[in-house]
């Protein structure tokens, strides 16, 4: 899980940090952070980057928390979750934040339990898939994690793809952002990159995993690099299930 924290106070960032990367526990799922002091440092950053959460401070320099999150909802038109920091307690200002677009708010001095709790129905609310379920369910498309394998479920048809974990966290990490644009970090991070793995790395392992799922447009199912971001998976007809890629 990739959390953008945005946030000018060197101690409170800190402990922001500890928080979501040691307390924060998704299972098998790690949690990294991405520090901003500056608000319009993290707006570029959002332009190129993905994230799967925001915790934005309402008060920083340049381009504060709540216009950046008007920007986020309005111009870019995401729905990535967001909660709001802030000292400012008036529920005037609450009801400020939640009509700019943000999910939760929260009052500082931040309070480590509450925050971790508040996140953890956050992304409950929002059926975020949990990292320790063994089988994930996109249309047709099955992924079984125990056996690092894919299947394509439809009646009287069946299809497996046997995967390598860099493999099947990549694909996983594609379908759950299905119609989105990915940045290449998210996606090295998605795979456990432990510092070896290269964008050309990167680009290797997406070109074989198109290939082994017949991720083409011909196919249902469109694997497209989007240039000077990423890749996104789309669909390319109207139906909600992508059709199956051909068999191996």
């Amino acid at each position: 899980m990739r959390i953008a924290v945005l946030e000018d106070e060197p101690t409170q960032m800190e402990h922001l940090v500890y928080t979501l990367e040691h307390q924060l526990l998704l299972s098998e799922e790690n949690v990294s952070c991405v520090t901003f002091e500056r608000g319009e440092a993290l707006r570029r950053a959002l332009r190129r980057e993905t994230f799967d959460l925001l915790i934005l401070d309402w008060n920083v320099p340049d381009l504060d928390g709540a216009n950046l999150l008007q920007w986020l909802r309005q111009q870019q038109q995401s729905d990535v979750p967001v909660i709001m920091l802030s000292s400012r307690s008036s529920q005037n200002d609450v009801a400020e934040a939640l009509g700019f677009g943000a999910d939760d708010y929260l009052v500082k001095p931040l309070r480590p339990l509450e925050l971790i709790a508040r996140i953890q129905r956050l992304l409950l609310r929002n059926r975020r898939p949990k990292a320790q379920q063994s089988i994930e369910h996109f249309g047709d498309w099955v992924f079984d994690r125990p056996s690092l394998s894919v299947r394509i479920e439809r009646p009287n048809d069946t299809q497996r793809f046997d995967l390598t974990e860099r493999e099947f966290r990549l694909a996983l990490a594609l379908f759950r952002k299905l119609g989105q644009s990915v940045s290449r970090a998210y996606l090295m991070e998605s795979m456990g990159n432990d510092g070896e793995l290269s964008t050309r790395a990167l680009d290797s392992q997406i070109y074989r995993l198109r290939a082994k799922l017949g991720l083409y447009a011909t196919r249902g199912l469109r694997l497209q690099t989007i240039y000077g971001q990423g890749y996104r998976l789309e669909t390319t007809d109207d139906e909600n299930q992508a059709p199956s890629p051909p068999a191996t």
